[in-house]
């Protein structure tokens, strides 16, 4: 699904180049459960933004789905944002003055989708994240962790083939974010192809698979075994 070739990606800061990835190469299978882990400063947050076509590399090859969406214009990498990825976000980014459903139908405003068929996909949405009796309330009248299911289920409204999340409970308690990673684990139970940037170790034990970066290189990339997924499945 997802092939990094030799990706490298510099900055100008001022005089100077900084190489934020260099030379990273990954694929990343449908259906894996990816954790992207590593100090400040490793290059994970780049990798996130160009996985999800939110930046673009200075060079190398990086096909999602088949496509070097390297070489595509910005209306093009729009498109495939719209299409094929889903993001969640820290801060949640939510919009204060409209309902849950407005909320999570928002996205599918831009497929020109009628009314009717985008607030019927954002309560099926709702629905999957457990928030079907929700959908009027606004997101100052949600805790932490319900407003985090409603962005999830923002981008899993469009069905994307890949799930992006950045540092999903960085802002959640302990216990609120073992009910986001439950459903994140949910989610790749039933299908879901899922990357998760975070430097919490606990979060990155949920995920199937730990690529571990450094220096804008990757130093280490691991899976459990599969007697150990196996026990870590989601309870039926």
């Amino acid at each position: 699904m997802i092939r990094l070739t030799d990706i490298r990606k510099s900055y100008r800061m001022g005089d100077e180049a900084f190489l934020a990835l260099a030379g990273v190469s990954l694929d990343i299978a449908r259906n894996e459960y990816v954790a992207l882990v590593g100090p400040s400063g490793s290059g994970k947050s780049t990798l996130m933004n160009l996985l999800g076509c939110l930046d673009t590399p200075s060079s190398g090859e990086y096909l999602l789905n088949g496509r070097n969406v390297a070489t595509l214009s910005d209306t093009q990498l729009a498109h495939i944002r719209n299409q094929e990825i889903g993001f969640v976000f820290q801060s949640f980014h939510l919009l204060p003055r409209l309902t849950v459903l407005q909320n999570v139908a928002q996205p599918l405003v831009y497929r020109g989708m009628p009314a009717a068929q985008r607030l019927a996909l954002a309560g099926e949405a709702l629905e999957r994240v457990g928030l079907a009796q929700r959908l009027q309330h606004r997101p100052n009248q949600l805790s932490g962790g319900q407003r985090q299911r409603v962005a999830i289920a923002r981008a899993l409204v469009r069905k994307p083939s890949l799930l992006l999340a950045d540092e999903p409970t960085g802002n959640l308690d302990s216990k609120t974010s073992d009910e986001i990673m439950a459903l994140f684990d949910a989610l790749y139970a039933d299908g879901q192809t899922l990357v998760v940037v975070t430097h919490e170790p606990d979060i990155a034990r949920h995920c199937r698979r730990t690529v571990r970066l450094a220096d804008g290189c990757v130093v280490s990339d691991s899976k459990i075994d599969s007697m150990e997924s196996d026990s870590m499945e989601p309870a039926p």
